[in-house]
């Protein structure tokens, strides 16, 4: 290439003469031409060996404020398994609730391990010690038309807006509102399962029929957090606009949990999967009584910490000579039933919540059993109270009983005696969920002997052939 570039200069070494000037002057002209030709010919040699061995930015520098932006741009191939840093996390808030909804955030955020952004309506009032997210600025927004509400027009456009920052390294766009709480480690568990670079759309329906039926069963429901794969984003960022343009008459909205009330039942039966995300926490009873919301969340995250795969698993087994059911959801609470239930049973949620929308008893989308009002029909309750790490790869967790005295049963049963339940399990493998999951057993330690107002109960594998049947 460089050789046809100088074609033309070998060309006017030919020339010797011109006729209009005289010969000296003729022949000073020709050594100042070959002098130049030469100078030339150095130069292009320099320009290819500089430009093949260096940067472009080198030779012609960016402005400052746009390296950011280049280097960000850079793709580095990365083709090991999925984790934390390929999640870029969207978070929709506005500058007039993050100061009070923050404190969710900050209870999963980690500033070195989790990447993304708080996406706000506008930059006043903010306070600096809220800001352990870091926040952008929603763009573009107000253009729109809107039928129902310009806020979902904006939250609508956070993973397009997420998209076009060009961040290096992202797989997964995750967005939920600023009253979520996500459980990372369980979340790169599950979106570890998939390819990033097809075309998926993960999420979860709303827990009540009617928001289903409102907003369609096809749909994720955003505030509990939905999952965009890269490939799926670059495709949405061509569209996204245009399709807001068009269908301004529809509307979003959110989930798990999308109910009202106590969300105790649904949490102390949570079906077969990890644990991922939590929302509208803000409008529901605190998930540990005597206790804020917050101080809850910090109590199931403790447990959470420890075995994040395990946190809110059922695990069930039976005293036959006491005649008792023994419910466990891991990290959260133990139920004590006075009479043999069928697993089935204890597996369907107590109705504890009612309906998101109409605060009706149901339908939902899964099924329920009554609670009974009469409190010697319920079963004995143990929340969680303490937890502690054993060895490597163990722990123990007390659970205490807990005993609404405006609602104490009036009737002594044979669970009277039982103050605690100590759990013992071993921590469960992150793999475990990408192999058809089965409900590890329980067994009664010591001969399930009460000690103390105690008993021991340890979380194991079911023996190959162990069945959870009465």
């Amino acid at each position: 290439m460089n050789h046809g570039r100088l074609e033309p200069c070998h060309g006017l070494l030919k020339v010797s003469r011109f006729p209009f000037i005289p010969e000296k002057l003729s022949d000073k002209v020709t050594i100042l031409i070959r002098i130049g030709i030469l100078v030339c010919l150095v130069a292009s040699i320099s320009l290819a060996l500089h430009s093949a061995f260096s940067k472009p930015d080198r030779w012609f520098p960016l402005p400052e404020h746009l390296h950011g932006l280049q280097n960000a741009s850079v793709i580095v191939i990365d083709n090991g398994p999925t984790n934390i840093s390929h999640i870029l996390f969207g978070i929709g808030g506005s500058a007039k609730t993050w100061h009070d909804r923050s404190s969710y955030s900050k209870l999963w955020w980690n500033p070195n391990t989790t990447r993304g952004f708080v996406w706000l309506d506008k930059k006043r009032g903010l306070v600096h010690r809220d800001m352990i997210v870091p926040y952008q600025i929603s763009q573009g927004w107000t253009q729109f038309r809107h039928l129902h509400s310009a806020s979902a027009v904006r939250i609508a456009r956070i993973v397009y807006e997420s998209f076009k920052l060009g961040l290096p390294n992202v797989r997964w766009f995750v967005m939920g509102d600023d009253d979520t709480v996500f459980f990372p480690e369980n979340l790169v568990t599950v979106l570890g399962k998939y390819d990033h670079n097809q075309m998926y759309y993960i999420g979860g329906n709303s827990e009540s029929v009617e928001q289903d039926v409102m907003h369609s069963f096809n749909m994720a429901f955003g505030g509990g957090g939905f999952a965009i794969s890269y490939a799926l984003a670059a495709q949405l960022a061509k569209i996204m606009d245009g399709c807001l343009h068009r269908y301004f008459y529809f509307y979003g909205s959110d989930q798990r949990l999308d109910i009202q009330g106590s969300p105790y039942g649904l949490l102390a039966a949570h079906p077969l999967a990890p644990l991922v995300s939590l929302h509208h926490l803000g409008l529901l009873n605190p998930l540990f009584p005597n206790q804020t919301q917050i101080d809850s969340l910090k109590k199931l995250i403790s447990a959470y910490h420890l075995d994040p795969a395990r946190i809110l698993q059922q695990s069930i087994c039976y005293d036959h000579n006491r005649r008792w059911s023994i419910s466990i959801s891991w990290g959260y609470t133990v139920q004590i039933y006075t009479t043999l239930l069928i697993a089935a049973d204890l597996q369907m949620p107590l109705q504890t919540f009612r309906t998101w929308r109409s605060a009706s008893d149901g339908p939902f989308t899964f099924n329920t059993r009554p609670m009974s009002p009469d409190p010697c029909q319920q079963p004995a309750i143990f929340f969680l109270d303490q937890v502690t790490k054993v060895g490597t790869s163990g722990s123990i967790t007390i659970y205490k009983r807990y005993v609404d005295e405006a609602k104490k049963c009036k009737r002594a049963d044979n669970t009277a005696g039982v103050q605690r339940i100590k759990v013992s399990a071993l921590k469960l493998d992150p793999e475990y969920w990408k192999n058809v999951p089965r409900r590890q057993c329980c067994q009664f330690m010591d001969g399930g002997s009460i000690k103390d107002g105690s008993v021991h109960i340890r979380i194991r594998k079911c023996r190959p052939q162990e069945t959870i049947t009465i």
